[in-house]
């Protein structure tokens, strides 16, 4: 298990908990790469010890990190999750049971997002993705993660460094395995996702959406990305300033409970900087 954290000690205590409480037990170890916390986070591994273990990366690089993790790993495969996900407790013996005896499979379970880990929703045919690598919840053969050079560390701010190495993956032949038995909560308390967290890692991943297309400039990862001339002629009409004004009178205060044309308004203006952020990003990488 590889999980990166930075300054999130409350949310890494229950992971780690969960973790702990895993029916394969002695099957793995788990290595938290603390990303130059500065809150109790090292306190918080030393008392999941001996299952976890620290590495520390300075640099705030959710890529550098998760790499750092890789490097030391020992395991034939590295599952990643989040600091904020609680596990159920087969969680890591679906992965291990996906991948079998082969070498050659990416493996990804559903992720149920829930406000706080007292309210665990079942698992239901809307958690089902395509995604073919999302470390929030995913697998790989580590030797097959080397292989292609990891997680790329250009990809210094939020966003699309797990996409970009998933797009590696497959070109490097590996096949995606969905294993429904292998879910995961992700913990997304409404106080601390207000809108302007929202809005800061919308324009983050804009702009790094704009280093993708660019390594990558092939149709799907423009699709994915929405870097494409219908999408951009959406978003002149979807977020003109007019709009954009009325949104921001209907969002309200900023907090995270918003329901109804409220939580509407929220995501018409995290769309439109994350748009605004690609667009300007994109222009600038033609300069």
């Amino acid at each position: 298990m590889i999980v990166a954290t930075r300054d999130r000690a409350p949310f890494l205590r229950d992971c780690l908990n969960s973790l702990r409480a895993q029916s394969a037990a002695g099957k793995f170890d788990v290595i938290v790469v603390d990303n130059g916390s500065r809150d109790e986070t090292p306190a918080v591994i030393e008392q999941a010890a001996p299952l976890a273990r620290r590495v520390y990366v300075e640099d705030a690089n959710r890529g550098k990190a998760r790499n750092a993790g890789i490097a030391v790993a020992q395991a034939p495969i590295a599952i990643f999750c989040d600091d904020d996900t609680v596990a159920p407790r087969e969680f890591v013996a679906a992965h291990l049971a996906a991948h079998g005896d082969a070498l050659d499979r990416v493996v990804t379970g559903p992720i149920i997002n829930v406000s706080d880990a007292s309210h665990l929703a079942p698992v239901t045919a809307a958690h089902y993705s395509r995604a073919y690598f999302c470390t929030c919840n995913a697998s790989a053969p580590r030797t097959a993660l080397q292989a292609v050079n990891g997680f790329d560390e250009a990809f210094d701010l939020y966003g699309w460094e797990d996409t970009d190495l998933g797009v590696r993956l497959r070109a490097a032949g590996l096949r995606h395995v969905f294993a429904w038995d292998a879910y995961i909560y992700h913990i997304k308390p409404p106080a601390v996702m207000t809108l302007s967290r929202r809005l800061a890692l919308a324009r983050e991943k804009g702009e790094m959406a704009a280093r993708f297309v660019r390594k990558s400039p092939t149709w799907p990862v423009k699709l994915a990305t929405g870097a494409y001339a219908a999408n951009f002629a959406r978003a002149a009409i979807a977020n003109a300033p007019p709009l954009r004004r009325a949104y921001e009178r209907i969002a309200g205060p900023d907090d995270g409970e918003r329901h109804g044309m409220r939580a509407f308004a929220a995501d018409a203006l995290v769309d439109a900087a994350y748009i605004d952020a690609l667009r300007t990003a994109l222009r600038s990488t033609r300069g």
